[in-house]
């Protein structure tokens, strides 16, 4: 990076600036630990020798803190796929069931809003489409945060609810479907060729809850990539222009997660054993009626409290999965 010619090439620099943020990233939280570590290694002598039964506690203490830390680094090693550490958009579609799944998926949009905000991570609606007379059609969701993808992509697969519908006068328990599909952003120097002759594109008015325009012009995008039958939208901006660069955003990272899928098919056929990997589509599901359970199909953790679940707090089902899907690859490596 100190070279002279270093910018000549600046997608080459960038990649390297990349590169670099994600190995101190690793570094610097490894070294704060092991200096700690050797602090309170003095301290503990010094407090023995002086039997100074205060300070042997805050030194126990420090280091129970410590662990905590070794453990979130181990945790992390998990986050190794090449796309882990990136920003993330998150796209929820309510299933079959009319208003019953329109409010499903709406709830998830706000368990995920808090998911997010809960470690840290900005979270903009990039497009929502309200349902008609309740909860939504479609939602988009920027996450912007270090190892957004690499913890949201547990979350990719049909989520499902049980509960007593309150849109049933009969008071009837219904069960709903939503369906979440999580992308990491792509960089600009990914290649990702788009021809703007594969490009459908139209403008609308953007809408909010109601049906009450966001305003009076159209300045919506959606984008059709006309050979894969991608759609995407965006009216989260006034400007036009504006909603345009982030389609073409949720296109890019569509599109890169459709070259993918493709390829890790091709490597399933091949290799037939790797399907174990696949959990299934139903991830998830959520009871309200007439008991109260969340349980996660893949690993079998659950929980009896719905509402901090539907608060944000995941944590419990996202480490669980990426735990047994990371015991699982190495299995596999090991037959």
């Amino acid at each position: 990076m100190a070279a002279e010619d270093f910018w000549n090439d600046p997608a080459g620099a960038r990649s390297v600036l990349a590169e670099a943020k994600l190995h101190r990233a690793w570094l610097e939280p490894v070294q704060r630990l092991v200096t700690r570590l050797g602090e309170l290694e003095e301290l503990e002598a010094l407090a023995r020798a002086e039997s100074d039964e205060a300070t042997l506690g805050d030194v126990q203490q420090e280091l129970a803190r410590t662990a905590q830390e070794l453990d979130g680094l181990e945790f992390r090693l998990m986050l190794g796929g090449a796309d882990d550490v990136k920003h993330a958009f998150v796209n929820i579609h309510p299933g079959a069931g009319g208003l019953e799944s329109q409010d499903w998926a709406e709830m998830l949009l706000r368990m995920y809003t808090r998911f997010c905000e809960r470690h840290g991570w900005e979270c903009e609606i990039v497009d929502l489409q309200a349902g008609e007379g309740a909860g939504i059609k479609d939602a988009t969701v920027e996450v912007r945060g270090e190892y957004a993808y690499g913890y949201l992509k547990a979350e990719n697969g049909v989520h499902r609810l049980v509960r007593i519908s309150p849109f049933d006068a009969n008071q009837r328990r219904h069960t709903s479907f939503a369906s979440v599909y999580v992308y990491p952003e792509v960089e600009e120097d990914v290649e990702i060729e788009i021809k703007d002759a594969d490009l459908r594109i139209d403008t609308f008015r953007a809408s909010g809850a109601g049906g009450q325009h966001v305003n009076k012009t159209s300045s919506a995008v959606r984008i059709t990539h006309l050979p894969t039958k991608i759609v995407v939208s965006c009216q989260s901006e006034r400007s036009q222009h504006r909603n345009r660069e982030t389609a073409m955003k949720i296109l890019r990272a569509r599109l890169y997660a459709h070259v993918q899928a493709i390829e890790a098919e091709k490597r399933a056929e091949r290799e037939p054993v790797k399907k174990q990997i696949d959990f299934g589509s139903q991830i998830r599901s959520y009871v309200f009626q007439p008991y109260t359970l969340v349980k996660d199909h893949r690993t079998s953790i659950d929980t009896s409290n719905v509402q901090a679940v539907m608060d944000g707090d995941l944590d419990a089902f996202v480490e669980g999965y990426l735990k047994t899907a990371s015991e699982a690859r190495k299995n596999l490596r090991a037959t």
